[in-house]
């Protein structure tokens, strides 16, 4: 079983039915499991409330396509070494892309997006 964590950008597109949310849909499909780290929940909500449209539809989509995963303080601590490590290299890296990936590496999964910070990653399936 393929294990997925789903980062904003992807859920943004499967929200939007794009052609690469059209891939997210289908690598949601049973028997994978997909995970949603809540920083990327909020960012989500936020940019769907600010495009004016439901937020609670969004939270829906996520709350029954994924498995919603707090962020714990081991996460925590392990995503904002991971941060100030890729800030070094990489000036606009977002602590949500470090959360995402710290828990796509805890739990042994690849990661869902287009977003270019991830482009050429190990463990990245790249959207486009």
């Amino acid at each position: 079983m393929t294990r997925y964590v789903i980062d904003s950008y992807a859920w943004i597109e499967y929200l939007e039915g794009s052609k690469e949310g059209a891939r997210v849909r289908d690598l949601l499909q049973p028997p994978a499991e997909a995970y949603t780290p809540t920083p990327v929940v909020a960012e989500v909500t936020s940019k769907t409330a600010r495009r004016g449209r439901d937020a609670s539809v969004a939270w829906l989509a996520l709350r029954g396509s994924s498995i919603i995963v707090p962020l714990d303080g081991e996460t925590a601590r392990a995503a904002g070494a991971l941060h100030a490590q890729y800030r070094r290299k990489v000036s606009d890296f977002a602590m949500t892309d470090a959360v995402v990936l710290t828990l796509a590496r805890k739990l042994d999964a690849k990661i869902v997006t287009a977003d270019p910070h991830f482009r050429g990653m190990r463990g990245v399936e790249f959207l486009g």
